[in-house]
């Protein structure tokens, strides 16, 4: 815009001054053509004064072929005649117009000269009448529409783009809204929607369609939902039927090699049901139904398992906190959580695994952490892991016995009772620190 107008500016300051010159040329042009008229004519007088012209021209000179001054209507006339002897009519013209720079003998200013060829009087050669007209007036125009230019352009592109941020702000702020309502749908809160503003424009269509977006996808996580609640829930008699036909078959004690054969299709139906469970749990926390909250000490809750689990091939070490870290949760999924954990890290660890129990009394945040000695997270798969069916390294595969769940429902669980999961690098090893509401903080069913 600025660009814009500086280039207007400079358009109307070439073109004004080019007509303010071209009309006084012309009025001083016809001063004097009217004053060699009234010489030809008999009553102008060729010699001493000449009458004052009319139409801003300021000033008539009469010279000879010699460039001698003959009259004249303004004083010296001997050092005008000097500057403009030398411009006279070219070829057979009778007249010419053009500009002379500021000169003294032309008071110092840049001026229009007319110079107009007629006969003498007394048949003794031609004259040359020479009318002249100051452009003072055309500088103050110029100055006064370059004073506009350099003040007002600034002031018509800062006015302009004033109500152009004004008028746009008001027009896109029905968009901005719609952008916050989107960034706020998740996964768990598809059901909020755009506010669509009134009338029949783009903006309030946009909005339709983006609501009309939201409802399908809605419907389409929803029918997913269900359906993987449904097909975990139908699959959980099959296979526990199939899982105790095999069980009972290795109990007749078949010949070796349909033992071996009968033992690895139990061991992949125990995953099979393992699988279908964390589905069919995963599918109730998608629901997000809130947990059934009770008084729940993490310390207390991690020391029982932990002594559970003694036989596993990496006992974990638990460094409890000095009072107990009370938090307000369901403690079957509190459970399941710790003891994911526990699974991945005694799958990972070579020697250790760490639990650790605080509260952070400044937030109000209850923290436990789970470490362990093994390879470790990379940093740039610490939200990765948290997908579902996700194994990030060659010997995590189906003989380790995870079932690519657990984090994920994990994460799931802290999420559904206002908390956190994340991993947190250490030294050596994963660390996984999970962060819940305390007791005290924590909002009461």
């Amino acid at each position: 815009m600025v660009v814009a107008l500086a280039i207007g500016g400079g358009w109307l300051y070439v073109i004004l001054r080019g007509n303010l010159v071209d009309n006084a040329g012309a009025r001083t042009e016809l001063a004097a053509r009217q004053a060699a008229a009234d010489i030809a004519a008999g009553h102008g007088r060729p010699h001493g004064d000449l009458p004052e012209p009319d139409g801003g021209v300021d000033a008539v000179l009469v010279l000879d072929d010699q460039g001698r001054p003959l009259a004249s209507t303004a004083p010296h006339p001997a050092a005008r005649a000097a500057v403009l002897a030398e411009f006279r009519p070219a070829g057979g013209r009778d007249s010419a117009v053009r500009d002379f720079a500021a000169a003294p003998a032309l008071a110092g200013h840049t001026s229009v000269v007319a110079v107009v060829r007629t006969p003498s009087p007394s048949g003794d050669g031609d004259l040359y009448v020479y009318a002249l007209t100051v452009l003072d007036a055309v500088a103050d125009a110029q100055r006064a529409l370059g004073v506009t230019v350099l003040v007002g352009g600034p002031l018509v592109a800062l006015l302009t783009g004033l109500i152009a941020w004004t008028v746009t702000g008001a027009a896109l702020r029905p968009v901005e809204t719609m952008r916050r309502e989107l960034v706020a749908v998740s996964a768990d809160r598809l059901s909020r929607r755009v506010p669509a503003p009134g009338g029949q424009d783009e903006i309030t269509r946009l909005a339709e369609t983006v609501n009309d977006t939201l409802e399908r996808l809605e419907h389409s996580v929803t029918r997913q939902r269900q359906f993987v609640a449904d097909a975990s829930h139908e699959l959980r008699n099959p296979i526990a039927a199939a899982r105790a036909e095999l069980e009972l078959a290795l109990l007749n004690k078949p010949d070796p090699g349909t033992a071996a054969s009968l033992t690895r299709a139990l061991d992949s139906t125990v995953r099979l049901e393992h699988i279908a469970a964390d589905l069919l749990l995963l599918a109730r926390l998608d629901a997000r139904q809130p947990p059934n909250a009770e008084l729940v000490d993490l310390s207390l809750l991690a020391a029982e398992l932990i002594a559970r689990r003694r036989s596993a091939r990496v006992p974990a070490l638990l460094v409890p906190a000095d009072d107990p870290v009370l938090v307000r949760a369901d403690p079957g999924q509190l459970e399941r959580l710790l003891a994911n954990l526990l699974d991945n890290a005694q799958r990972f660890a070579d020697s250790e695994v760490r639990v650790g129990t605080a509260t952070d009394r400044a937030t109000g945040t209850a923290l436990l952490e789970v470490a362990d000695d093994g390879p470790g997270i990379p940093p740039e798969a610490t939200e990765e892991v948290f997908d579902r069916f996700t194994r990030l390294e060659a010997d995590r595969n189906r003989a380790s016995g995870g079932t690519g769940l657990g984090l994920a429902i994990a994460r799931e669980i802290a999420h559904a009772h206002g908390g956190t999961l994340r991993v947190e690098q250490s030294g050596r090893g994963a660390r996984l620190v999970l962060r819940l509401p305390t007791a005290d903080s924590a909002p009461r069913p």
